[in-house]
């Protein structure tokens, strides 16, 4: 007679659950954590990622702010500097640029400039990503330029899976992190553990295997990038997938392992091509030394602000079919891309995933 108890099944969350989830589970462990941000008490709480806690853990853990971001920004420096530890959130990235003088001189120096005898242990949660014709200034990437300045780490998620485990690592972390949510990926779903766990910052995640092709991508990328494999696949075509999940620390290592074996390197960026991400993978791998069958490719977006008309979204953001086609030239064209065309061809525009966006908020 078997003992083997039935096996229960996976417990599937939203992104926008399992980022919650996190901050639950933190906040109950240590109660020098407290959030703040535009919005977070709202009923609609930041994405959903908020809803609920002020009734939980009170108005003095969970709170508004006012829409005075650097001054905000160095009053939290100042709360972490004395031990409490402060999750700072923006509903969108544009907004943190007024928060750059205090994140740049301050937050990311401190520990440096007392020979790192003082932390300051802030996480910054922002939203980024495109939605319902919002623009040049509400839909910015921005991570690149948080990730240029020494003494700060940019966590980029692309699961449900990854979010809380990532979270809960950035709180725990001594020195300031940015945690940054594409919006598309809120609705989400994996499978999420109810346990508390860490995923180590600076590390990415070997998605799939193979020896052809590297492809190197990070949040919603990674998601799209996840679609091309098994058209790839089915044509005998074998891609190491490299989802970053931090953006800093680069888990280099995995890169370059997987370069020197695939030989050929595509990288994909949710933000702009000129010195960005992709760039800077590239030249680490090229300095390195390492030699590659063909020259290193990279998907981005355009160098131009972003649209706000629907029908200019479509040539401006680049999806699954967008990196189909370019891992399928560096293939030298090994497969007829007519069919995967239309996975995007039936949308209106590529301002909103699914019907289940209705926006702005």
């Amino acid at each position: 007679m078997s003992t083997n108890k039935e096996a229960k099944p996976e417990r599937i969350l939203t992104f926008t659950e399992a980022i919650r989830e996190a901050q639950v589970l933190v906040m109950e462990r240590d109660d020098r954590v407290f959030i703040i941000g535009e919005g977070v008490p709202d009923p609609k709480g930041t994405f959903g990622t908020t809803i609920g806690l002020r009734e939980r853990f009170g108005p003095t853990r969970v709170m508004d702010m006012p829409v005075s971001e650097n001054g905000m920004t160095g009053i939290l420096i100042g709360a972490a500097l004395v031990g409490l530890r402060p999750i700072m959130t923006h509903q969108r990235m544009d907004f943190m640029t007024y928060s750059m003088e205090q994140l740049l001189n301050n937050a990311a120096k401190w520990h440096y400039m007392f020979g790192g005898q003082q932390s300051v242990p802030l996480v910054v949660r922002a939203v980024v990503g495109q939605g319902w014709g919002q623009g040049p200034q509400h839909s910015q990437n921005l991570h690149t330029l948080y990730a240029h300045i020494p003494g700060l780490k940019v966590v980029m998620p692309s699961t449900a899976y990854q979010a809380k485990g990532l979270l809960l690592a950035a709180v725990g972390d001594p020195n300031p992190v940015i945690f940054i949510e594409h919006r598309w990926l809120h609705g989400t779903k994996g499978a999420v553990p109810e346990t508390y766990y860490e995923l180590e910052l600076g590390r990415a995640e070997v998605v799939s295997q193979g020896d052809d092709l590297t492809i190197v991508a990070h949040s919603l990328m990674a998601l799209e990038a996840r679609k091309v494999l098994s058209r790839l696949k089915d044509k005998g075509i074998g891609v190491d997938l490299i989802d970053l999940r931090t953006v800093k620390p680069l888990d280099q290592s995995t890169i370059l392992t997987s370069v020197r074996k695939t030989r050929r390197l595509l990288v994909v960026d949710t933000a702009w091509r000129t010195y960005g991400l992709a760039a800077e993978i590239i030249a680490s791998v090229v300095e390195q030394g390492v030699r590659l069958l063909s020259s290193p490719q990279r998907v981005t977006l355009p160098d131009h602000p972003v649209p706000s008309s629907h029908g200019l979204t479509r040539s401006y953001y680049p999806n699954s079919a967008t990196i189909f086609r370019k891992a399928n030239s560096m293939l030298e064209n090994v497969i007829d891309s007519d069919d995967f065309e239309q996975d995007w061809a039936h949308l209106e525009h590529a301002d909103i995933p699914d019907s289940s966006f209705t926006g702005p908020f």
